[in-house]
């Protein structure tokens, strides 16, 4: 019970031990001798009954040390020490595209449902091996709704959101039009000045999600696909797009929520990876003209 135990399995520092839920004390011992972990299965039932018995073992992903005796296997079980997985969520994916990741890990369990847009909290999440895909979602899911609820109730006053679900909307166009944190406030004053003009948001991502439904395109955009009235293209229909375009977020949620003071209508790419804004459509056209050259020189020249 208490002297070392087995080897690892070819030699190596551990063993890899699955312990079913559900399991009791008779189960979990023949799962550990099947492993190799333990010799005797009797002895480390008649070990799990003398110290309390089948209570607080948990069942999970187990890295048993080689050589570790029943004890010690025991207290690891008994402590929960399982291994475990990190499954990473950028921000700015469509729930299409987070689906695909967590249906591509080889330690979840189940088919991932793909769940409303926007309603997905992009984090970095510790799963278990054989854990339900659709239980991760959920997880997802009731991260992003706490955040967004907290946030939602500290909103500046004066937007014009109706309901959490716009500034969602929102939030994902400002999280799809720049990857510098920065900017995510003055990207939020842009649209928000817009909607206060009647001027409509014409989002190139918008576009795409019409399309795509927020996998990537593949290609430029076309005249075609400007004028497509999809109900999320914003240069064919006036206002917010009927749902978010991606998963925003904490930083792009809070810009829709917080937006910074400007009078600026206009953005254009600036060729660091960030963009130059502007109150007027002259000036505004003067930028792209030179964003265009900056383009050009960046593709060596060529038109």
């Amino acid at each position: 019970m208490f002297g070392p135990g087995p080897p690892a399995k070819e030699g190596g520092e551990s063993t890899t031990v699955i312990l079913k839920h559900g399991s009791g004390v008779p189960q979990i011992s023949e799962a550990l001798a099947e492993a190799g972990v333990i010799r005797l299965p009797f002895t480390f039932g008649v070990l799990a009954k003398l110290t309390g018995g089948g209570a607080h073992l948990r069942a999970g992903e187990y890295a048993v040390p080689a050589h570790a005796s029943a004890y010690d296997i025991l207290v690891m079980i008994r402590a929960g020490r399982i291994v475990h997985h990190f499954i990473t969520i950028p921000e700015g994916l469509s729930s299409a595209q987070v689906a695909d990741i967590l249906n591509a890990s080889p330690v979840l369990a189940g088919d991932a449902p793909v769940a409303p847009e926007g309603s997905l909290m992009p984090l970095t999440y510790d799963v278990e091996r054989g854990q339900d895909r659709a239980e991760v979602v959920e997880q997802m899911q009731a991260a992003q709704s706490k955040l967004v609820q907290t946030l939602w109730a500290d909103r500046a006053p004066g937007l014009p959101y109706r309901t959490p679900e716009q500034a969602l909307a929102m939030a994902s166009i400002i999280e799809k039009e720049t990857a510098v944190p920065a900017e995510r406030p003055h990207v939020a004053s842009v649209y928000l000045n817009r909607l206060a003009k009647g001027m409509r948001l014409e989002s190139d991502p918008t576009i795409i999600y019409g399309i795509t439904k927020g996998r990537p395109l593949g290609r430029s955009l076309t005249h075609a696909d400007v004028v497509d009235p999809t109900p999320w293209n914003t240069y064919a229909v006036a206002g917010l797009p009927p749902t978010p375009i991606a998963n925003p977020g904490r930083a792009s949620i809070e810009a829709a929520l917080h937006p910074a003071a400007s009078r600026d209508f206009y953005f254009v790419a600036d060729g660091s990876g960030g963009h130059v804004f502007a109150e007027t459509f002259e000036q505004h056209s003067r930028n792209v003209v030179r964003w265009r050259a900056i383009a050009k020189s960046l593709k060596g020249g060529k038109g």
